[in-house]
């Protein structure tokens, strides 16, 4: 089995079992066993004498092979007590205060499972309309929006998956244009994704410039109009604004509802590929693509005899899942297996074109594109009718657009997920989604840089006796291959990266995928910073042209404030830049602007110390720039702690630092401040978290004066040379550079170029991207979605 450095870090971190000081019990191949033998193990429900041993090999194999890989929840859970296998359901929302708490209670259910849930908010009743039992008025539905939040809030801060939410509302809900804006602060319904669920009608008085009904919720008659331009108008500038909402074509999920008779498809999962009728659930899984390929005589070409062989066993794996998956809820478990829906879909699709030598903006890709799903899809359904014979149709098949011809046992079988934490395990690219970024720069621990660059580019600038170090670098700075002289066209015009591609060309892929998809294609159109308004526009124009059944945009930098940086003052000396910085805080104190801190660098150094406290470990790091201590991190034991107060400690002093408060000021505040789980206990060092975060911060600073009193540079030795200084005296310290407590790399291993817009994941500090109708890390694995 081959595993990368990264995907062993994600298993270990979060699918590997552990014991209760949260060490891994098993290794990798244990767990793939643990998943293959729990989901074979159903087929002794249709044959008693099946050889489950046989089926087994054969779902390990696949996975071990990384040819084929389940959703996460079935390699966390299969096995296990949980049990929870589904990624993601869709929980109904009605009229009333009983049933919108039911929801939420189910939801919290979900999440605390491991799972994600879309709802459609549309059955409210508009704000401040009459409510007749108690003669007040509703509150709307984006009020309710916010409990459900906050409650997702309060569940996710335990368990290995975070919950994630889908809101949908019809465009012509009285309170769309409140809808619209609801996340018009970045801080606002965190947990949610939004997307406004439009029609072909609303759709064509956009194309006509008409006037369109409102309808109330409760007696279904029109309560007003809008100027449909107006509305999409602003639909496309909040997607502009910071990528949501994005869009949902609620005519076209219901134009391929297999089961009609049991009424309409209102909502999608958080990413928006997977729409679901209310309580039902759906098991998902991906084949890599960048492992059905075969040498031919002209180069690489798909093999296409083994991709059936694992489309085959995927649908057999997928379908088993439903019959040994413990579902958070009853009625999700008879909704689920009344039309037993599965989600195959792909991923390693960029990495399958680069070594293919097709660029994924050339029509040669997207015919392929289309000609590929078309398989999958085909051979599918055939191994769907395959198992029908056997273990009979889906429930519901006769009440089904397909009760006419041959059985099937599943009423979906193909859907397009994103695959970040999936790709990582894979070592591919995700799902369908071109390469962000070609190389990157890795500090280590002794200060060296290491260049990571993407096997497939460096394969093949070695064949082109191109490779070198320096023009690894040089790529890593500019983001990009295409401005740099010295790498021929033709491999420019195939290594191609997000931003390289126009928008057009990532909607011709979707709709390419989409047009041979059961279900739906979650896929980011990715804008660079500069993208206009009406760029947003013609995009979403297009998809709804394209046959797409929804559509989501990013644009770089659209997520986070630009901010007036006071540190950006080029090379100038210390006393230049302590004057600019007061010059700056001036400037911001005179027009009433609110101080903020300065960028946190790409790379710093410092000193990771283990403290006692009275309920286990705390590890504070310190770190420290040019400029002196400016982010500090904290992470706890395993046997406990209070790790929330203590990253706000850590956070706070953090951007206190880097916006100019003293060092003393912030020292005074911190130590001393007692606990009584700690001052209770005798030899300990430090009698709080605070107080222990206050101690490391105070032998750094000593540090740092040490090497200004001598003349040095902060970073000309960095903290090697801290266990030599007779004024500090470290206890446990591990010496790093630019440090993540939880072992992940941070932005030290991106370029400016990545780092000018990047959102940063909140775990190890690395810049996130944007895929699939979700945000992930690259690096550690973390997911918005989940």
């Amino acid at each position: 089995m081959k595993l990368g450095k990264n995907a062993i870090t994600v298993l270990e971190k979060r699918y590997l079992k552990k014991d209760d000081q949260g060490l891994p019990t098993e290794r990798p191949e244990d767990m793939f066993r643990r998943v293959a033998d729990t989901i074979a193990a159903a087929d002794l429900a249709y044959d008693a004498d099946a050889d489950v041993a046989k089926v087994s090999n054969r779902f390990y194999e696949m996975m071990t092979n990384l040819e084929f890989l389940p959703n996460s929840p079935t390699l966390m859970n299969a096995g296990r007590d949980l049990g929870q296998l589904s990624a993601c359901f869709v929980l109904p929302v009605d009229d009333s205060m009983d049933a919108i708490f039911e929801a939420v209670k189910q939801a919290a259910l979900i999440h605390k499972s491991g799972g994600g849930t879309g709802f459609s908010f549309s059955r409210l009743r508009q704000k401040g309309s009459m409510v007749r039992t108690t003669g007040g008025v509703a509150s709307g539905p984006i009020s309710f929006m916010r409990v459900f939040n906050m409650a997702t809030e309060a569940v996710k801060q335990g368990g290995t998956r975070r919950g994630a939410n889908m809101g949908i509302l019809r465009i012509d809900h009285p309170d769309i244009l409140q809808f619209i804006d609801c996340k018009k602060d970045n801080a606002d319904i965190t947990n949610f994704n939004i997307s406004v669920g439009v029609t072909e009608e609303f759709m064509a008085a956009v194309e006509k410039g008409e006037k369109y009904d409102l309808i109330d919720p409760k007696t279904k008659q029109p309560v007003g109009q809008l100027d449909a331009t107006e509305v999409f108008n602003k639909i496309v500038e909040a997607a502009w604004r910071n990528g949501e909402p994005g869009i949902i074509f609620l005519d076209r999920l219901n134009r391929d509802n297999v089961v009609p008779s049991q009424g309409e498809i209102e909502s999608t999962n958080p990413c928006g590929e997977q729409p679901l009728l209310p309580y039902e659930s759906c098991n998902l899984g991906s084949i890599n693509l960048d492992n059905m390929l075969r040498q031919g005589k002209k180069g690489w070409e798909l093999d296409y005899g083994k991709l059936e062989r694992t489309i085959r066993d995927a649908v057999h794996f997928l379908d088993n899942v439903i019959d040994v998956n413990k579902y958070p809820l009853e009625q999700i478990a008879f909704t689920t297996r009344q039309t037993r829906k599965i989600g195959l879909g792909v991923m390693g699709y960029a990495d399958m074109l680069l070594r293919m030598g097709l660029g994924y903006n050339s029509d040669e890709a997207v015919a392929l594109a289309e000609e590929l799903m078309a398989f999958i899809t085909r051979v599918g359904r055939e191994a769907s009718m395959e198992l029908a014979k056997v273990r009979g149709p889906f429930p519901l098949f006769a009440e089904s657009i397909y009760k006419d011809g041959p059985a099937l046992r599943n009423a979906t079988v193909t859907t397009i997920a994103p695959t970040g934490t999936l790709s990582i395990i894979a070592g591919c690219s995700s799902g369908v989604e071109p390469v962000f970024g070609y190389v990157y720069i890795r500090n280590v621990m002794d200060g060296t840089e290491m260049v990571e660059g993407n096997p497939i580019l460096e394969e093949e600038l070695r064949r082109r006796g191109l490779y070198s170090q320096e023009l690894m670098r040089r790529i890593a700075a500019e983001g990009t291959l295409a401005h740099i002289p010295e790498i021929p066209e033709d491999m420019k015009k195939v290594f191609v990266c997000s931003h390289d591609i126009s928008p057009i060309y990532h909607i011709n892929t979707q709709a390419a995928f989409q047009r041979h998809t059961d279900n739906a294609v979650s896929k980011t159109v990715n804008f660079t910073h500069d993208a206009t308004v009406e760029d947003v526009r013609e995009v979403y124009m297009l998809a709804y042209h394209q046959g797409c059944k929804g559509v989501t945009i990013y644009r770089d930098g659209s997520r986070e404030g630009q901010v007036l940086n006071i540190g950006s003052v080029n090379k100038e000396t210390k006393d230049q830049k302590d004057a600019a910085q007061e010059t700056a805080a001036q400037v911001a104190d005179t027009l009433n602007l609110e101080i903020v801190p300065r960028p946190r660098p790409e790379i710093t150094y410092g000193l990771t110390e283990r403290m006692k406290i009275g309920c286990g470990n705390l590890y504070v790091t310190v770190n420290y720039d040019e400029n002196g201590i400016c982010e500090v991190f904290t992470s706890t034991g395993k046997a406990g702690g209070c790790p929330s107060q203590s990253e706000a400690t850590a956070r706070l002093v953090s951007i206190a630092l880097r916006s100019g408060i003293s060092t003393k000021e912030i020292l005074d505040q911190l130590k001393g401040i007692r606990c009584p789980s700690t001052i209770r206990q005798q030899g300990m060092k430090c009698t709080s978290c605070p107080d222990a975060i206050a101690q490391v911060v105070k032998k750094v600073d000593n540090y740092i004066k040490e090497m200004q009193e001598n003349g040095q540079s902060l970073t000309e030795k960095g903290i090697s040379g801290l266990a030599h200084s007779p004024k500090v005296q470290p206890t446990e310290t591990a010496p790093v550079s630019a440090p993540r407590p939880n072992g992940g790399k941070g932005v030290e291993n991106y370029t400016a170029a990545d780092l000018k817009y990047a959102k940063f994941c909140p775990e190890c500090g690395a810049p996130m991207e944007h895929e699939g109708g979700c945000v992930s890390c690259r690096s550690c694995g973390y997911s918005k979605c989940g």
